[in-house]
């Protein structure tokens, strides 16, 4: 099954130097028949990119966590951090793995993996490019907000979802990374 897994660029530092992940919760994103349901109309490209933004938009939500994280550090911690941490970049890993679980009890198209996706299994990464990066940067702070029915944030949020994600080859990832 193809999945879409939400990242940052320091999970997909950390996928270069294992060459494997574990995704929080082992949470993922695929085209599932609750998500077929849900649009009647769609090929099965159309519904991939569904679920490819579901993970974008999850990606979001990991960014936010590494700020709050990075806020919480003290200013020792806080001077080894990386610098310019987080990258407000969103990132999607597609992968191709066996025995991931249907999970409609979260959403459409959120899967459950069994276990680590290795890098042999990714098939390519997605990630913003950086002139994303301002709208991405205050689509986080406002994500929980959209989520509750704020227009303000939605519209806040569709800017930093307007921008297409970037297609990378495995192959290319340790190249981009030596580049953010």
């Amino acid at each position: 099954m193809r999945v879409y897994i939400p990242a940052t660029i320091p999970l997909l530092r950390q996928l270069v130097d294992e060459q494997q992940l574990l995704p929080l919760g082992a949470t993922a994103f695929a085209v599932t028949p609750a998500l077929r349901e849900a649009y009647a109309a769609g090929d099965d490209d159309e519904l991939a990119e569904v679920a490819m933004q579901e993970a974008a938009r999850a990606s979001m939500r990991l960014i936010a966590a590494e700020r709050d994280g990075l806020d919480d550090l003290d200013d020792d911690a806080a001077d080894t951090a990386t610098p310019g941490s987080p990258v407000y970049r969103r990132a999607v890993i597609a992968a191709d793995v066996p025995g991931a679980k249907l999970r409609p009890d979260l959403d459409d198209a959120v899967v459950k993996l069994s276990g680590p996706v290795t890098f042999a299994q990714v098939a390519a990464v997605h990630v913003d490019l950086a002139e994303a990066e301002p709208q991405v940067a205050k689509a986080v702070d406002v994500i929980d907000a959209a989520d509750l029915g704020d227009t303000d944030a939605e519209f806040v949020l569709g800017d930093a979802e307007d921008h297409q994600l970037a297609w990378y080859a495995p192959q290319e990832l340790p190249f981009l990374l030596e580049l953010l």
